[in-house]
């Protein structure tokens, strides 16, 4: 994208931050959007991406009596399970749903708040998202053997620790560094001997399942990431060609900045807010 164009996107992006003198608690935000997109969050690190970023990720638990989040907000700033029964279970749609209830209930956000605040969160979910629903479905699974069982669930433990592998295998790409810590770990394990094989296997399995699953959905950020900017700069240019943008930022200006409103017989106020919105036509100049 060309630096004019960039430019006028981020001149468009402040228009609101200027347009409305109150601030947006960021804290308060990501407390509803919480609300929303992080159900059980202590217990799935995935839950954020599941509800409100893309179905690669899995679907999230749907356990109704482990709904609340315990996170020891005011309810103002949370939607309420009743509130939640509207949501969408598509997480895109789910992710629209709650950015309009939260910019609701937190006064001075916009939905540029939500993106530039909450969509880093939803990314860092992502990248747990990759192995949350593989390493879950394993453990979930009980061999026949018990003692393999108890072996298996160990070891992976030791290995996906943060100073190992780490819970995305990030650190285990290559066979060697996988093969060097899974030594290690198998030696914790004591009686574990007669499954060794096996359990380095399946492990293996599941960290290229891991792997790929998170290049896939990085992926899926990035064309969300595309698409939203493309979209942005649609708009901006369309506000441009009918001066709409600028028409909005006067009556936004007049309705909050000026005691009178700008009504019939204050020609002198619109006057001012159309100064304050001049901004408009220089950014729209960058694109010709």
């Amino acid at each position: 994208m060309k630096p004019r164009k960039l430019l006028f996107l981020l001149v468009i992006s402040l228009c609101p931050a200027i347009a409305h003198a109150a601030s947006c608690s960021v804290a308060n935000l990501t407390r509803c959007l919480d609300s929303a997109c992080a159900i059980n969050v202590s217990s799935n690190p995935a839950a954020r991406c599941q509800y409100c970023g893309t179905s690669s990720a899995g679907t999230p638990p749907t356990n109704s009596g482990m709904r609340s989040l315990s996170l020891g907000a005011s309810a103002r700033y949370t939607l309420s399970e009743d509130e939640l029964d509207d949501a969408p279970n598509d997480p895109g749609q789910r992710y629209a749903w709650a950015t309009v209830q939260c910019i609701k209930k937190v006064d001075g956000c916009t939905p540029d708040d939500v993106s530039d605040n909450y969509d880093k969160l939803i990314e860092q979910s992502c990248r747990a998202a990759g192995v949350s629903a593989q390493y879950a479905s394993t453990l979930s699974e009980r061999e026949k053997t018990v003692s393999k069982s108890t072996c298996e669930t160990n070891i992976r433990a030791c290995l996906v620790a943060a100073n190992r592998c780490g819970p995305d295998y990030s650190a285990c790409e290559t066979n060697a560094d996988f093969d060097n810590f899974f030594a290690a770990c198998s030696v914790q394990a004591s009686g574990c001997d007669d499954y060794i094989s096996d359990i380095r296997s399946e492990l293996i399995a599941a960290r290229d399942s891991a792997i790929e699953n998170a290049d896939k959905v990085l992926a899926s950020i990035v064309a969300n990431y595309q698409s939203a900017r493309e979209q942005k700069l649609t708009s901006a240019q369309n506000g441009c060609t009918d001066n709409s943008a600028r028409d909005a930022c006067i009556e936004t200006v007049c309705e909050n900045n000026m005691p009178n409103k700008c009504g019939d017989g204050y020609e002198s106020e619109r006057a001012s807010a159309t100064q304050l919105c001049e901004f408009y036509d220089t950014a729209c100049a960058l694109l010709d």
